[in-house]
């Protein structure tokens, strides 16, 4: 394992512990744990904490190396929660940073199941709190074959004050979760 050079270390004792919002520290630890190469948020919203994942994992790995896949409504979306930004920008904003980026417009939940086979091996995936809850429930089915054995599960859940939590869900979490959600497409079809 190569050594991380000072300047790097720093930027992500920054990024892991003082940078604003409180809450997407954990993601940023997360990334510096377990070096994140291949990231996939579901609603990234304006792409600002998407622009930091990358960097945060373009501090440990080659960036060329760290691949980006961001799925949401982006301008088109009269059910979107939040500001969003344009297709265009959110491509121009996040290539930028030199990383692979692959954007996927659309609802985010229809997106993955859309895709889910050809995404393998994700590293770190977020369901951010832009996503409609009451159709979380059927992204789960599609989950375990994202992953791998060192790959992290975030939920974003907003809190009745406005403000945001963030849950890291187990592996055994997303085995329940992906079973509950096999039956209920078994009894719908």
């Amino acid at each position: 394992m190569a050594t991380v050079p000072i300047t790097a270390r720093l930027k992500l004792f920054y990024f892991s512990h003082l940078s604003k919002p409180a809450t997407d520290r954990t993601i940023y630890r997360a990334i510096g744990r377990y070096r994140v190469r291949k990231i996939l948020e579901l609603g990234i919203g304006v792409g600002q904490r998407a622009v930091r994942m990358i960097r945060v994992a373009g501090l440990l790995n080659p960036i060329r190396q760290v691949h980006f896949v961001g799925m949401d409504l982006f301008e088109s979306g009269p059910g979107a929660s939040g500001p969003s930004i344009p297709l265009k920008a959110a491509y121009r904003l996040l290539h930028g940073t030199g990383a692979r980026v692959q954007l996927v417009p659309g609802d985010p939940i229809d997106s993955l199941a859309q895709t889910a086979n050809a995404l393998r091996q994700v590293d770190l995936l977020i369901f951010t709190s832009r996503l409609d809850p009451t159709r979380l429930d059927r992204a789960w089915f599609y989950v375990p074959r994202l992953l791998h054995e060192q790959s992290q599960v975030y939920v974003e859940n907003r809190l009745p004050d406005g403000g945001i939590s963030l849950k890291r869900v187990a592996p055994q979490e997303i085995r329940n979760l992906a079973a509950v959600a096999a039956c209920a497409r078994r009894r719908a079809a």
